[in-house]
Parts: C-alpha cells; structure tokens; sequence
C-alpha cells in the first residue's frame, strides 16, 4: 500500500508492471484537488490627527451632502446647505479657544477623512466633550473609529490634563457605540427620546472615560512604557 500524503488518498500498488501506473493517478488525483484560495483582508489604516484649514471646507460641504454620513451627528449639520455657511461654521470652529479640532489624515496619501476632537473645554473642570465625524464612507468598518478615539483620549488626558471626558451617542448607531466601549467609555445614563432623525425620536446614550481609568486602558494596548 502507498500512502499519499500531499491528497490523503491511499493507493494499491499491484506491482511495478501492472496495467496501472499508480503515479499518473496521483497526478490525476492531485490536479483534482480543491486549490487553496487565501482570504484577503485590507491592510490596517495608519491615520494621523493634525490641523484643519479653512480651505478644506469644500470637503466637509460634500460630506454633509449625504445624509447617512450626519444622521447621527451634529444638529446644526441638518442645516448647513451651501458652501458659505459651512465655510462660517468651520471658521468659528477652528477659532473656539474651548475646543481641540483635528483633520483625520490618512499617514499614507495625508487624505482628510474625517474630523475629531474635544469640545466644550472647561479649565475649572478639568473636562471636555469628545466628537467625531468620518467622512468618507469607504473607510467606515475598518476600526478607525475606536483608534481616532484611543489617539484623542490620549491627548486629552495627557497633554491637556483632563480629568474626564465624556459623550453623547445615539442609541441606534451601533457601530459608534461599540467604537466607544472598546476604546474605554462607560456608560453613565439615557438622555431620553432626545434627538430628532428620519422623523422619529430616539434616546441618546451619555458615556464617560476618567482620567484614573485611562493608565490601565492605554497599558492593556501596550502604550504605556515603564
């Protein structure tokens, strides 16, 4: 008996002159063979946070065109229909001393995709408002929500020395939401039946991240250094 281990297919040899050759069957069977086709999986995203200008304000006006990109974001994004206005709303933006504004960058192309930061700064509280808006729907589903929010918590905490930060989410958005828990938000409350989308009212959930909370998080991903 030969055993074939690349087909896992047992062969009868019957002699060196039989009618057969067993090794053109091997051949047969192993071209019959299912061929292994790997699964491809997109590269991981590197991003970076840096500075907004005000001449990016043609890319945000395309985004707030589509309505599935600001469902569940700002209000006042319900209301900026033309350039100019969204050109003003980034010009107060960027000059509010109580907010930290960032341009999400693709590290690779330096592509704008999105925006984050803190808003509502307060010194006396030692606390902000974390928000986010990715404007390229391409790259929804590829974890960049949880790794923007890691990379702002950081600053925050850090460089800003916050003592907590929190947020407001949409209970229908999932996705956000679960972005939210993995990068170390708890949940603190229900705002109830508090915003108004796709002529319907749904509740609003307020979670939170503490600055005592934050040295464990960042170790358990390895950004600590002893």
């Amino acid at each position: 008996m030969y055993f074939c281990r690349t087909t896992g297919l047992r062969m009868f040899l019957y002699g060196l002159r039989g009618k057969r050759d067993p090794f053109a069957r091997l051949a047969r069977e192993q071209e019959s063979c299912p061929t292994f086709t790997p699964t491809l999986f997109p590269a991981p995203l590197m991003i970076q946070l840096l500075p907004l200008q005000l001449a990016q304000a043609p890319i945000f006006y395309r985004w707030l065109q589509d309505p599935e990109v600001i469902r569940y974001s700002l209000s006042v994004f319900q209301d900026l229909t033309t350039l100019p206005q969204v050109e003003q709303w980034l010009a107060a933006t960027l000059q509010d001393p109580r907010s930290l504004t960032l341009g999400i960058y693709l590290a690779d192309t330096g592509a704008l995709i999105g925006y984050t930061g803190l808003s509502g700064i307060s010194a006396r509280n030692q606390s902000g408002e974390y928000f986010i808006l990715l404007g390229e729907k391409r790259y929804w589903g590829r974890g960049l929500g949880t790794e923007v929010t890691r990379q702002v918590l950081a600053r925050g905490f850090q460089e800003l020395g916050l003592q907590r930060i929190m947020l407001t989410v949409s209970e229908p958005n999932q996705g956000a939401l679960k972005a939210y828990l993995r990068a170390g938000f708890q949940l603190e409350g229900r705002l109830r039946q508090a915003c108004y989308r796709q002529h319907a009212f749904h509740d609003k959930l307020v979670l939170a991240v503490l600055r005592s909370e934050w040295p464990a998080l960042h170790a358990a991903r390895g950004g600590l250094q002893a």
